[in-house]
């Protein structure tokens, strides 16, 4: 379906609805799991958990991302795409519900839960948006990304005082988010029942399985393989920041309160740059160049805080600044590098697999650097190398082209004599 036959055919409430339904499954995509940060230390102190398992506890969707995301596209295939993400959205809300019951294991299944629900959602949404806004990918992908990040950062301000309330505890702090996917599956309900096939056109058999879209993996071409080391890299260093930065800025005398200002800073410039790169990625003919600047702007930001760490502020905006363009850069690639929504679920996959895999491991080993050197040199070099080599991949992942359409054939026998 292209834009300019929605245009023509789709009343302006039902694009609207579908608009909301996009808004809505992104801001479904952190908030369940990252609002499990504040309040880890209660968790902690009921289940008597160690370090390692409250690290592991929070660490299990990004598990989940790597080891679920390439099962999407195939469930997509087989069950349609709006009714993969509707039940997506149902497994989202039971994850949720059941991480708050009172039942022996209920935390741990409900988290492994919530993280398969939110690694399928996290590819199909780029595949939904590529087959219902062909037009408007970059523009859409910024504006879910910074719609994510509000809900994100209010869903972390107000789990503890949630908490706090008499009779309320952390568990109703962290169960409320199943409202969130209950409205989006609300939402989506209307068009589910509608149906809408591979083509746009709506019927009854809509939410049938398509005849099968042939097209040669993404794991088997180059281009695949540099959108997905540009999404893994420039995870590093999202992730790097938001773990460490609070660490780095103690070790220079910056109190508690001040560090958590410039880490909120940091998710406020992000969106921003988000915003703004979704805006005018459009106008651009390749993605090349946003791609790169957001690059090194990160870069600069971790060489930044290595040279000049009283001016932490200062690096942190601009660190933002990158790493809130480049999300939404490569992202958006999903859909830019590929013909059709197929394929661009299949290309998420790979892509979010592989990318959060790299992005999960990115802290690990800078906590590892600085437990083998002892200061903050050798991991924020290592951090700004790899942000180095994002911009490599910006490079080669931008450039105007698409997957191939067609698995490539192996060639004729010769005919017999």
């Amino acid at each position: 379906m292209t834009v300019s036959n929605r245009a023509r055919s789709t009343p302006p409430v039902r694009a609207g609805l579908a608009l909301t339904g996009v808004l809505l499954i992104g801001i479904n995509l952190r908030v369940a799991f990252v609002s499990v940060g504040p309040l880890l230390a209660d968790i902690g102190r009921e289940f008597d958990f160690t370090s390692a398992q409250s690290g592991l506890l929070t660490g299990l969707p990004l598990v989940a991302f790597a080891l679920f995301s390439p099962l999407a596209p195939a469930i997509a295939l087989r069950t349609g795409l709006d009714r993969a993400l509707w039940l997506s959205l149902a497994l989202l809300a039971a994850g949720t519900v059941f991480r708050s019951m009172p039942v022996p294991t209920a935390l741990w299944t409900g988290t492994v839960l919530v993280g398969i629900a939110i690694a399928f959602l996290n590819v199909l949404l780029p595949s939904l948006i590529k087959r219902d806004f062909p037009g408007k990918v970059s523009q859409l992908t910024g504006l879910y990304i910074a719609a994510q990040s509000l809900v994100t950062a209010l869903g972390a301000a107000v789990v503890v005082p949630v908490s706090l309330i008499p009779g309320s505890g952390w568990r109703l702090a962290l169960g409320l988010w199943a409202g969130l996917a209950l409205i989006a599956m609300a939402i989506l309900l209307p068009g589910l029942k509608r149906g809408t096939n591979d083509d746009g056109a709506s019927g009854s058999a809509a939410n049938e399985p398509s005849a099968p879209v042939r097209f040669r993996s993404p794991w088997k071409t180059l281009l695949g393989w540099q959108v997905t080391l540009f999404m893994g890299f420039q995870s590093v260093g999202f992730f790097v920041v938001t773990t460490w930065l609070p660490s780095i800025e103690r070790d220079q005398g910056i109190s508690e309160t001040v560090s958590g200002l410039h880490v909120s800073a940091f998710l406020v410039v992000g969106t921003v740059s988000s915003l703004l790169t979704g805006a005018v990625l459009g106008r651009f003919a390749d993605q090349r160049l946003l791609g790169m600047v957001g690059s090194l702007l990160a870069m600069a930001g971790f060489l930044g805080l290595l040279a000049a760490p009283g001016l932490s502020l200062v690096w942190v905006v601009v660190s933002a600044s990158g790493c809130g363009s480049m999300i939404v850069t490569a992202l958006s690639l999903f859909s830019l590098r590929t013909t059709n929504h197929v394929q661009a679920a299949a290309l998420s996959g790979m892509a979010q697999s592989v990318g959060y895999a790299i992005g999960a491991a990115g802290p690990v080993l800078f906590g590892f650097l600085y437990d083998l050197t002892g200061d903050w040199t050798v991991p924020l070099a290592a951090s700004a190398g790899i942000m180095g080599l994002a911009c490599a991949m910006a490079f080669l992942a931008g450039r105007d082209r698409v997957l191939p359409e067609q698995p490539r054939q192996r060639p004729a026998a010769p005919a017999g004599p």
